[in-house]
């Protein structure tokens, strides 16, 4: 079960959508076109399109496990004080003082740029239930990083 927002949901829900009424039938036809060249043993445009089509079926096929095993979280019933999933968290590196903003998100959420982080990398792990002024020591690959939360909200 993927905990997810309604917002992160209906997004899978578009993504899947489009793969299937517009990725899919551009494949078909590309698969088509290929087959009419004539001999396919030695046809790569056509080996190109069945491989398109084998992996743009894989990803259809992963969006709807994904899609039929969400739970959407209810943001009303979360509470602010502790650090959970959907949680904006503001956060100091107590080494270098440096201010970051992460909000802990699902996996098929997950954008850094976006500062939305994965509920199943190192440092959302080491963030769960923790409480505004607690100081953690979470190890990630680069070594051990020491973060203090400042606050912690929902968007």
């Amino acid at each position: 079960m993927a905990y997810m927002s309604q917002e992160g949901y209906e997004k899978l829900v578009a993504d899947l959508k489009h793969l299937e009424s517009v990725e899919r039938p551009k494949i078909s036809a590309a698969i088509a076109e290929a087959r009419d060249k004539g001999d396919l043993s030695e046809n790569s445009e056509y080996e190109a399109a069945k491989e398109a089509q084998s992996h743009l079926e894989s990803k259809i096929n992963k969006l709807k496990i994904t899609i039929s095993e969400a739970k959407i979280v209810d943001v009303s019933r979360l509470s602010g004080d502790v650090v959970q999933i959907l949680s904006k968290v503001e956060l100091t590196n107590m080494a270098n003082q440096s201010k970051m903003v992460y909000t802990i998100v699902s996996e098929s959420e997950a954008n850094l740029r976006e500062g939305k982080i994965s509920i199943k990398t190192p440092i959302a792990q080491g963030l769960l239930n923790k409480k505004v002024g607690d100081e953690v020591e979470i190890a990630i690959p680069r070594g051990t990083i020491k973060l203090r939360i400042d606050k912690i909200s929902l968007d």
